[in-house]
């Protein structure tokens, strides 16, 4: 038995007692003498269990185009690469294939060309930490995405959270702790069970990226785009956006309403320490990686998925419910967390198309400023609410706050906006239809059809060399992609 304590901020917080199989307690099993092994598949030999649950995350293969379901988010991103492609996450399996299949990667031709730096492969897979070893950490962040396009090849896996030399758990990500250590927290006394959260922090958490100036071995300056987590003044909503602001910090600048944005990106591991399971000390692992049970030998379920997907065996140990009575509950924090979230992404962006029209009709900046710095504040703590994959589940009250103050300062923004359309002859003027994903890309001027075609060019050419040398170099084995579909949402 063991007391699961979780790190939130730097305050002590309520346990509750919970059991772990022995052998996820005494694992002491190296997997290789010195560097990381960043091939899930050798690990299978001293974790088969792990390892063949793991594989079944293969099995969350269906695209679900958000873009389709919420054409405002083309809106409310335009000039940012989620406009391009934004989908419903899936499995760890897949976290290589769609990181190199999103339109939001471009269609390198070469290793210094394409729009994204190296920092976006850094919570994709095991191979990131590998080449931060080899490479060292502010040259693995030097340069474009594809640079390491023939490096990093395994998808999310064992040595994402794993020590290879001792299996245990291990924060792989140097960006987490030095975020941890700006928040205040001593790394030095971080427990075994706080890890049991803290190794998916790794990746489920907001961050930025830091252009960091620095000169190597020999001597030749570079700039780093180095992941960042804003922890420094808290991990609230408000305390980042203070972060943000205090040094002018800008994700994009919107191509409608000129506003300089922030993007969430994905603040889990924040808002669930908010939320009732966080202050009674369950960890991610206890909803996310429930025990199990096969041929005698207990084990924690890699299979990393929803706990509705298994309420019986993982919820209901602690909530004196019927099956049917806890999935209703969880469905309406769900219904309510959607109702607030279209009402706020229909106002924000229709924010945006009005601050566009006051811009062309001749709008000063000084009328703009106020204006544009709520359309930041407003869309910053709804995409904060929910960039959090499930965050009406980890942390309700705090996900139904941030929806509604945003809808508030959006329509705040909206009411200035009537006063400056007036003063320039649009008082009646009324933000063009986005009910569509054509029509919301439109508006925001996605060239779709030639990032696609540009994007399947990419894959038969480029693509494939990376996959050889990589096979070549002995970090890639074909038959680890045995039997996985090549869904995206441009080629079903």
């Amino acid at each position: 038995m063991y007391k699961a304590v979780l790190i939130g901020s730097a305050m002590a917080i309520s346990t509750i007692t919970l059991t772990i199989p022995p052998s996820m307690a005494t694992a002491e099993t190296m997997i290789k003498e010195t560097g990381v092994e960043s091939r899930n598949e050798a690990w299978a030999q001293h974790f088969p269990l792990q390892y063949e649950s793991w594989k079944l995350t293969g099995e969350s293969e269906r695209i679900d185009d958000m873009l389709i379901k919420k054409p405002q988010l083309a809106v409310l991103w335009a000039g940012y690469g989620f406009s391009k492609d934004y989908n419903a996450p899936r499995g760890h399996l897949y976290a290589i294939q769609d990181n190199v299949n999103t339109l939001r990667t471009g269609a390198p031709v070469g290793p210094i060309s394409g729009p994204m730096p190296t920092a976006c492969w850094s919570c994709k897979s095991p191979d990131v930490p590998r080449m931060m070893q080899k490479d060292g950490e502010l040259e693995f962040f030097t340069g474009k995405w594809a640079k390491y396009g023939s490096e990093i090849v395994n998808p999310i896996g064992c040595a994402d959270c794993h020590d290879s030399q001792t299996s245990e758990l291990t924060l792989s990500r140097p960006f987490l702790k030095k975020g941890l250590e700006a928040s205040g927290v001593d790394l030095e006394k971080i427990t075994s069970d706080d890890m049991r959260s803290l190794t998916c922090a790794q990746c489920h958490v907001e961050y930025y990226f830091e252009k960091t100036p620095w000169t190597d071995k020999e001597g030749n300056k570079k700039i780093a785009v180095v992941v960042t987590l804003p922890w420094a003044k808290g991990m609230s909503a408000e305390a980042m956006e203070e972060y943000y602001d205090e040094i002018n910090f800008k994700d994009w600048t919107h191509t409608i309403s000129k506003a300089p944005m922030l993007k969430a990106q994905h603040p889990g591991y924040e808002l669930y320490t908010t939320g009732i399971h966080a202050k009674s000390g369950v960890s991610c692992a206890d909803c996310h990686m429930p025990n199990m049970s096969k041929d005698g030998k207990e084990y924690s379920d890699h299979n990393l998925k929803s706990p509705m997907d298994d309420i019986g065996n993982i919820c209901l140990g602690c909530h004196d419910q019927t099956e049917e009575e806890f999935r209703s509950v969880v469905e309406n924090k769900l219904q309510r967390k959607e109702q607030l979230m279209e009402i706020a992404m229909d106002n924000l962006a229709k924010a945006h198309l009005e601050a566009g029209k006051a811009w062309e009709l001749g709008a000063t900046e000084l009328e703009m400023e106020d204006i544009l710095k709520d359309i930041r504040h407003g869309q910053w703590r709804w995409d904060y609410a929910i960039a959090s994959h499930a965050s009406f589940f980890h942390a309700p009250e705090e996900t139904l706050r941030l929806l509604a103050v945003s809808n508030e300062i959006a329509q705040t923004a909206r009411l200035k906006l009537v006063k400056v359309l007036a003063k320039y002859g649009a008082v009646d003027y009324m933000a063009p239809d986005f009910s569509s994903k054509e029509k919301a890309q439109g508006l925001g001027g996605v060239p779709l059809t030639k990032l696609i075609a540009e994007k399947k060019q990419f894959k038969t050419t480029l693509l494939q060399e990376w996959n050889k040398q990589a096979v070549k170099n002995g970090n890639l084995n074909m038959d680890s992609r045995k039997g996985m579909s090549d869904k995206s949402s441009y080629s079903n």
